[in-house]
C-alpha cells in the first residue's frame, strides 16, 4: 500500500487548491463569469488526465489512432460514390469527422482533443513538476496515436477489404495533403488547433448536443483543408504503405511542420487566451476569500479573547 501510495503522490498535480486541500465549485452564481466556469471544468479535466496512469494513456491513444483511421474510411468511400454529385465535396468531407465522433465519444486519448485540457493546469500553476506531466501526457498519447494510425493505414494497404476505386481514393486524399508546403503545412495546422481547442471549450455547455459540436467542428476542419497531425498520419501513413511517398516525407514536410502548428494554434494560442480572459477573475476570487478568511480568523481571535477575559 504504501508503494501505491507513494506512487500516487509522484503523478499528483501540484496546485493551490491541493495544497490547501479546497476545490473550486462550478456553481456558475458562486463564481464571477460563466467564462471562469468552463475553465474551472475544463482545467479539473486536465488535472484527472495528468495524474492518469501512464500505460492506460498508451493503450487508449492506440486506440484513439486506431478510430481516427474510420475517417480516412468514410471520407474514401464518399470520394468514390458521390464522384459527379452536386454538393459531393460537402458531404465527401463530412466522412472526416467519424474518427472524431468516434474517439471523443468513446473517451479516448486524442492528441489536440484530451491534451490541450492539461495545458490549463499547467498555466494555472506553472512549476517543473506540472511541466513534466503535461510533457509525459502528450509523449504518451502522441506515440500512441501515431502507433495506432499506422497500424489502421497497414490494415487498409494490405488487408482484402477495399477495391481499387476506394485505394485510389486513399491515395488521392494523401496526396491532397502532401501538396502543401512545410509553411503551409504549419500555417494550416494551426487553425485546426485552434478549432480543435475552441471545440473543447465549447463541451460544458453542450450538454446532449455535443455529438453536434463535434460534427459540426471537426466538419469545418475537413471543409477548410486544414492539416491535422493524427488524421494527417493515417493518411500519409497509407501513401507510405502504398510506396507512393517515401518514409522521410512523412517526418517532412508532414509530420513535423504539422505538429508544430498544433501546439501552437490549439494548445498555446488558443489555451493562453482562455486562461488570460479569467486570470483576473480568479485573482479577485481569491483575494475575496483570503480576505474573507482574515475576517473569520479575527473574529474567532476576538471571541476567544473575550472568552478568556470572563
Amino acid at each position: 500500500m504504501e508503494k501505491i501510495d507513494k506512487h500516487s503522490d509522484e503523478i499528483e498535480v501540484k496546485s493551490d487548491e491541493k495544497k490547501h486541500g479546497e476545490k473550486i465549485e462550478l456553481d456558475e452564481d458562486r463564481l464571477p463569469s460563466r467564462a471562469m466556469a468552463i475553465h474551472e471544468h475544463i482545467r479539473q479535466d486536465g488535472e484527472k488526465e495528468l495524474e492518469r496512469d501512464a500505460m492506460a494513456l498508451f493503450w487508449s491513444a492506440i486506440a484513439a489512432g486506431l478510430s481516427m483511421g474510420s475517417s480516412l474510411l468514410a471520407k474514401g468511400i464518399f470520394h468514390v460514390q458521390l464522384e459527379g454529385v452536386p454538393g459531393g465535396f460537402l458531404l465527401e468531407n463530412l466522412g472526416y469527422t467519424f474518427g472524431f465522433i468516434i474517439v471523443i465519444m468513446a473517451r479516448q486519448q486524442l492528441f489536440t482533443e484530451n491534451t490541450v485540457t492539461a495545458v490549463l493546469p499547467v498555466m494555472q500553476n506553472p512549476n517543473w513538476g506540472n511541466f513534466a506531466l503535461m510533457a509525459r501526457l502528450w509523449g504518451v498519447v502522441l506515440l500512441g496515436n501515431l502507433l495506432g494510425t499506422a497500424v489502421a493505414a497497414w490494415a487498409f494497404e494490405y488487408m482484402p477489404v477495399f477495391d481499387k476505386e476506394t485505394r485510389d481514393a486513399f491515395v488521392n486524399i494523401g496526396m491532397d495533403v502532401m501538396k502543401n508546403t512545410p509553411q503551409e503545412m504549419f500555417s494550416n495546422a494551426i487553425l485546426s488547433g485552434w478549432i480543435i481547442a475552441t471545440m473543447v471549450w465549447m463541451f460544458p455547455a453542450a450538454g446532449s448536443a455535443k455529438i453536434v459540436v463535434i460534427v459540426l467542428m471537426t466538419w469545418l476542419i475537413a471543409l477548410a483543408d486544414t492539416t491535422h497531425i493524427v488524421v494527417g498520419a493515417v493518411e500519409i501513413f497509407f501513401l507510405v504503405f502504398n510506396g507512393t511517398v517515401h518514409w522521410s516525407e512523412f517526418i517532412w514536410p508532414f509530420a513535423l511542420p504539422t505538429l508544430a502548428g498544433n501546439i501552437c494554434g490549439g494548445t498555446f494560442i488558443f489555451a493562453l487566451l482562455s486562461h488570460a480572459q479569467i486570470r483576473n477573475d480568479m485573482i479577485n476570487t481569491r483575494k475575496a476569500e483570503e480576505k474573507a478568511r482574515a475576517e473569520a480568523q479575527i473574529n474567532s481571535d476576538k471571541g476567544a479573547e473575550k472568552k478568556h477575559k470572563r
